[in-house]
């Protein structure tokens, strides 16, 4: 009797265990698009702050977008075995809520590989902007709940989460 070697399980995992970046090489090109989502929970004195621009080091919300659209941009420099995307778009919004931001980053490329972790590094990176600038205020911010909301493109077709919360 005679073994089959079997395919890896994770496709950047070759069949002896190692860590390998995965070939798209002859993957088609398609028009892909990801939207992700998270949020940052700050003090009621932390949210009038931002709101009344009293933040010293300038306006959060804004260096947060741009932070968000250049994080999304420099992915495969961030995540080992991401490969480099040439993005066609890239919008992050911030939601104002009672308890401070929903973070919401969609971006699209067409190309032979999805956008799903450049999404969630502009969302990630956004609300880490946020803390940063308002860290003086309030140290006991908090970063939650980033998740993948949708995605399209590719030969996975679509994906959509259902959030629980109404996100």
């Amino acid at each position: 009797m005679t073994k089959t070697s079997k395919s890896p399980a994770l496709s950047h995992v070759d069949a002896r265990g190692r860590i390998t970046m995965v070939d798209v090489g002859d993957k088609p090109a398609t028009t892909r698009e990801a939207s992700a989502v998270g949020e940052i929970r700050m003090s009621a004195a932390a949210v009038r702050a931002i709101r009344a621009g009293a933040i010293k080091k300038g306006d959060p919300l804004q260096a947060a977008r741009l932070a968000g659209i250049m994080a999304a941009k420099r992915t495969a420099e961030l995540i080992p075995l991401c490969h480099p995307l040439a993005l066609s778009h890239v919008d992050v919004r911030l939601t104002p809520r009672r308890w401070g931001y929903t973070v919401t980053a969609t971006v699209r490329t067409t190309g032979p590989t999805g956008v799903e972790m450049e999404a969630l590094t502009a969302v990630t990176v956004a609300a880490l902007t946020i803390y940063d600038m308002v860290k003086a205020v309030d140290r006991a911010m908090e970063i939650s709940g980033v998740c993948l909301t949708r995605k399209s493109g590719g030969r996975s077709g679509v994906y959509r989460r259902l959030l629980p919360n109404g996100r």
